[in-house]
């Protein structure tokens, strides 16, 4: 697909430009209006294709939860190997479409590599995740980004107590949930690793707090979230913290989302496979 339309629709569901400023460009680019609409179906995600650890997978206990926040009750889809042991503990924070079926499918994955996985709703206050991905980003666009970012805080003494953990919990965001993952970096002294993928990044002033290793993961070309790298790789190096950064090159922001036309195979494989190591090293080998 044309990269032109690729940036439009990522400054489009980042905020950037509105719905009639998209539709407008997207004519523009793609020759008139009709061939516009004809292309977003392309553009959007599709959730028929989340499924690569199936929802009802007999070797998976899944149940729905929520715990205390500030301000707030938040839900998770919390999931795990039937095997009643104690295993490290991982928050999946969601893109700025919410809690949705892909994200549920990382959840799935995570807990087939042993880990107890709890995969939070931050619309939980708005009532929950919709259906609906555009009315999805909407919500996320209200909420408040530092009282949200203590609210996901609230969840690694959550998992930390659970019966199920053995204390130590890890954080892993996507695209707006990657952004969380640097907050509550800064946030949670107890949050024992952080894996962001294409997240913003947190003031250099703040990166003093963080205690936990960071892997982050960036999209060669995602100009908007690389432009922040400098200044936080500097920072990180100036305090001495633990850290690694990926760039994976001539792919595009949400690469990991295989229900995306971003989707990249290969740059998602190796980054997940970096992922999971990281977490085994930092949380303990789960059972």
């Amino acid at each position: 697909m044309d990269q032109r339309i690729i940036d439009l629709y990522d400054s489009f569901t980042h905020g950037g430009i509105s719905r009639r400023v998209f539709l407008d460009r997207l004519a523009e680019i793609a020759g008139s209006s009709a061939a516009a609409l004809a292309l977003l179906p392309l553009l959007q995600n599709d959730y028929a294709r989340a499924a690569i650890v199936a929802p009802d997978d007999a070797r998976l206990a899944i149940e729905t939860v929520s715990y205390e926040a500030p301000g707030a009750r938040i839900s998770g889809y919390l999931a795990r190997l039937k095997a009643e042991v104690k295993r490290p503990a991982v928050i999946i924070i969601h893109e700025n479409r919410g809690l949705n079926p892909h994200i549920q499918d990382i959840a799935r994955r995570l807990a087939l590599e042993g880990f107890l996985a709890l995969a939070v709703d931050m619309l939980s206050p708005l009532g929950g995740t919709p259906a609906d991905e555009d009315k999805a980003r909407d919500m996320i666009g209200t909420l408040n980004a530092e009282e949200t970012a203590h609210r996901i805080a609230a969840a690694v003494p959550f998992l930390g107590k659970h019966e199920g953990s053995t204390g130590a919990v890890g954080a892993v965001g996507f695209c707006w949930g990657g952004g969380m993952v640097n907050r509550i970096a800064v946030l949670s002294p107890e949050l024992k690793a952080a894996v962001a993928y294409y997240g913003l990044q947190p003031p250099p002033s703040q990166v003093k707090s963080i205690h936990a290793p960071l892997l982050l993961h960036y999209a060669g070309l995602d100009q908007r979230i690389n432009a922040g790298i400098p200044a936080y790789e500097a920072a990180l190096k100036a305090d001495d913290k633990r850290f690694t950064i990926y760039v994976y090159p001539n792919v595009n922001h949400a690469f990991n989302n295989d229900t995306s036309n971003r989707y990249d195979k290969p740059a998602a494989d190796l980054a997940w496979s970096r992922t999971v190591a990281f977490f085994k090293a930092n949380l303990g080998a789960p059972a």
